[in-house]
């Protein structure tokens, strides 16, 4: 068993700032942010929760932005494969090892386990890499009862944990469970925060 605090680390707009589909020409990438990521998020949502898969995202999208599927899925497995993140940031992550169960906690799809994970080498780097997709539940869902779960599960207590999230509303949440968390913001970035957790 384990009794290392966690530190708890997102992925999108913590340690990464890359989009899916970014190579697109300008105005159908456009169409993807408004059909997928403003608006009604139900279907990207639910993606993340495991309820569809990479492929079938992309057949939908090619039929709404009027694109061959094959040239589509071809251009995001590319963009999901050359996401990247700074090598000093991915250092000082792994340098709190020693003190911290270091785990990535991302709400994510499939597409980011199947090819920008593996090219990353994140299991260089983190104790452990959880995404929603797999877990089949968001860090919001259920008043966050994933950190309870982890916590549990690494034999440590929420108290003694630490979250970086770009995202104000996993912070409260973490916090309201008993954790400390850091909002990760392009002013006080996740290597500002890395050097005094």
């Amino acid at each position: 068993m384990n009794s290392k605090p966690i530190l708890f680390c997102d992925f999108d707009g913590t340690i990464c700032f890359e989009r899916y589909w970014s190579s697109l020409p300008p105005d159908k990438y456009e169409k993807v942010q408004e059909l997928l990521f403003r608006g009604d998020k139900a279907r990207v949502s639910d993606w993340m929760r495991g309820k569809y898969t990479a492929e079938e995202i992309n057949e939908w999208v090619a039929e709404q932005i009027g694109m061959p599927y094959d040239e589509l899925w071809q251009l995001f497995v590319d963009d999901c494969r050359k996401m990247r993140v700074s090598q000093q940031t991915l250092e000082k992550l792994a340098s709190l090892r020693d003190r911290y169960s270091v785990i990535l906690m991302t709400g994510n799809m499939d597409s980011f386990s199947r090819f920008t994970a593996p090219q990353l080498q994140l299991e260089k780097y983190f104790d452990h890499v959880s995404n929603s997709y797999y877990e089949g539940k968001h860090k919001t869902d259920n008043a966050g009862e994933i950190f309870s779960e982890y916590a549990s599960k690494w034999n440590t207590t929420l108290a003694n944990c630490v979250l970086l999230d770009d995202s104000l509303n996993v912070c409260t949440i973490f916090e309201a469970l008993g954790g400390k968390a850091f909002r990760v913001t392009p002013n006080e970035t996740v290597d500002h925060y890395l050097t005094i957790v």
